[in-house]
């Protein structure tokens, strides 16, 4: 199973940065391929097995996910499993570090959990058969946000 992770230098606190991907449900538009999100099945804030559905789209294509937060360290990491009914697709999660100049690194990282069936889909439903390669760009782009939004 594949991982990518992706990193990047901000020129703002942590805090700030932690401020923009503490909360899942709030980073629609953020990212490249999460157009909305919102809490669901009683959940009403970031802790773990809290639970939000998310729609995604990739050029014409669209799909629901259901995710469940797995890793909540308040300041510094946030993780959720991401199922596609009952099938795992996979982890995606943020960590925010301090650097020692008083700026922040962040990384975004993505593990595949799709079973290898489910993988034979995936350019049917993402439009590409380099979902690791695809993953990097989009991350690359979500970062790119989160930085700009984080320093102005």
């Amino acid at each position: 199973m594949s991982t990518v992770e992706v990193a990047v230098r901000v020129d703002a606190p942590p805090d700030r940065v932690w401020s923009l991907v503490s909360d899942p449900t709030a980073m629609a538009g953020i990212t490249e391929e999460c157009t909305d999100t919102r809490w669901s099945a009683g959940s009403s804030g970031p802790e773990v097995g809290a639970t939000f559905k998310g729609r995604n789209r990739s050029g014409f294509r669209r799909w629901t996910t259901t995710c469940t937060i797995v890793r909540y360290e308040r300041g510094s990491e946030i993780a959720w499993d991401v199922a596609f009914g009952p099938l795992a697709v996979a982890r995606w999660a943020y960590r925010v570090e301090p650097a020692e100049d008083g700026g922040t690194t962040i990384s975004e990282r993505f593990e595949d959990h799709r079973s290898s069936g489910l993988r034979l889909f995936a350019p049917l439903v993402r439009g590409t058969s380099d979902t690791a390669g695809l993953n990097r760009a989009n991350m690359a782009t979500t970062l790119s946000r989160i930085k700009s939004l984080a320093e102005t």
